[in-house]
């Protein structure tokens, strides 16, 4: 699994002009899952998007989480996060997880993260979408599982 995880004012995800998720605060989240994903897994990223300590305390020092930022999450599917470029021209997505198991994945990824109480929006899984953000920071951190 992984997470590429930003730090942000605002984001917003449309597809075909429709709003599908929007947030202020917050951590906006491109998640790729891997055929070998677990439930292991999902609960380490769950738990590590949401605890890490990203965030500005009142000396400006990265030092609270989204929850105590109370921020909210936009979590958007992203399978290109498997892509690997090292050979030719166009990338392979052989390591990432087909539909059938990816699904279920960002699903349950998702019951996890709205479980913290944290808001959570989301794009819509496999469909082309625009994503608009304004960084803060920037704070952009790759996590993987």
């Amino acid at each position: 699994m992984r997470v590429v995880l930003q730090r942000v004012s605002r984001a917003r995800v449309t597809v075909d002009g429709r709003t599908t998720g929007e947030i202020g605060r917050g951590l906006m989240l491109l998640v790729g899952f891997a055929a070998g994903d677990d439930e292991e897994a999902l609960v380490w990223m769950a738990g590590r998007v949401v605890g890490l300590r990203i965030f500005a305390d009142d000396e400006g020092k990265m030092n609270r989480s989204v929850e105590e930022a109370d921020g909210a999450l936009l979590v958007v599917s992203q399978f290109t996060l498997y892509g690997d470029a090292r050979k030719g021209r166009r990338p392979a997505f052989v390591d990432a997880a087909r539909p059938e198991v990816a699904i279920p994945l960002y699903e349950r990824f998702l019951e996890m993260l709205r479980a913290t109480g944290r808001p959570v929006q989301t794009g819509e899984f496999g469909a082309m979408m625009e994503v608009e953000l304004v960084n803060d920071g920037p704070v952009t951190l790759l996590l993987e599982r």
